[in-house]
């Protein structure tokens, strides 16, 4: 009988940072600053799910021989490497789309002038502020959420995935 490698928590990862980055970019190219807030929620059901289905892969692979723990830390390390996956991206985005930045600082400041209480000169300063702290604001969010939501993802899918660790009682080599 032909033994089954466990697909690798990286490989894992890479596949789930193609759809979610493949999502982002097609959000981004379609509606650019306007894409809507429901687009990171869609990415991060994208990075659940995808962690919640290769933890199960993983325990099948390896006949469910593992605890809690082990499935945890599996898809924990996955969504590490969407995390360095997604800073990737965002990097490489800020060079070649820039007008990204100047389309996202005009759609706040149109929602800040819809507020009523706040005035130009408050306006100006948060502009001032978000155009100047964009990226690392942008980059340390993204960072956050993925991280949370990585944990979130790899705590279901350890629950969910069946657990028969091996007794260390019955070991058979002596």
């Amino acid at each position: 009988m032909e033994e089954k490698k466990p697909l690798s928590h990286i490989v894992a990862g890479l596949l789930i940072s193609v759809a979610v980055i493949l999502f982002s970019t097609v959000m981004t190219v379609a509606g650019g600053a306007n894409a809507g807030p429901n687009g990171g929620w869609i990415s991060y059901l994208i990075i659940i799910f995808g962690i919640v289905f290769f933890v199960q892969r993983y325990g099948k692979t390896i006949d469910y021989r593992a605890t809690f723990g082990d499935y945890f830390s599996y898809g924990f390390k996955a969504s590490m490497i969407v995390v360095l996956m997604f800073v990737v991206f965002l990097t490489v985005l800020s060079f070649v789309m820039p007008e990204i930045k100047q389309k996202v600082l005009e759609a706040t400041r149109l929602e800040l002038e819809k507020q009523r209480n706040v005035t130009d000169r408050d306006i100006d300063s948060v502009m001032q502020m978000t155009n100047k702290y964009f990226w690392v604001v942008m980059i340390g969010t993204s960072v956050f959420f993925f991280c949370l939501i990585g944990a979130v993802g790899s705590l279901i899918g350890a629950a969910v995935t069946k657990k028969l660790p091996k007794n260390p009682f019955e070991s058979t080599s002596l």
